[in-house]
């Protein structure tokens, strides 16, 4: 899956008052603490993930999983992309840190996503439409955040 074909789904973003080397490790913790959770696997198998389970290097390196993606790349103090892809869906999150001044970091998290036929498209809507995606998005870097500090 070539993740710049994915279409643009929305991004989010929060400043950290942290340097990004401790984002970086919070960012890490993070989603191995948020996709260790035994609903995330049970998730990830219901919609047949390709990805079901946690393996790979600590912190995330390139082929590193959690329930539902696999590291792509990951750029460490800089960016982690993770990819992912089951019945309903092909997606990907990237996140990227940016230093922004002394003690100061950006984290941004970007979506993209392709929904295919019907099911995708009732998928789309539930996920995007419900809300539960900007939700979660925003947990995630309130907890990336509050690890960091």
């Amino acid at each position: 899956m070539r993740i710049a074909s994915l279409p643009y789904l929305d991004e989010h973003a929060t400043v950290i008052e942290a340097d990004v080397d401790d984002v970086w490790r919070s960012l890490g913790e993070t989603l191995d603490r948020s996709f260790s959770r035994p609903g995330a696997a049970c998730y990830a198998r219901l919609v047949g993930a390709d990805d079901r389970t946690a393996s790979g290097p600590r912190p995330p390196a390139e082929g590193s999983t959690f329930p539902g993606f696999r590291v792509a790349a990951a750029v460490p103090g800089r960016e982690l992309v993770l990819q992912g892809r089951h019945r309903f869906s092909s997606y990907a999150l990237i996140f990227r840190l940016e230093h922004i001044g002394p003690g100061r970091s950006r984290l941004s998290a970007e979506s993209r996503a392709a929904f295919p036929g019907l099911a995708g498209g009732i998928y789309r809507r539930l996920l995007m439409g419900t809300g539960g995606h900007v939700v979660g998005m925003r947990r995630l870097l309130s907890a990336v955040r509050r690890g960091a500090g």
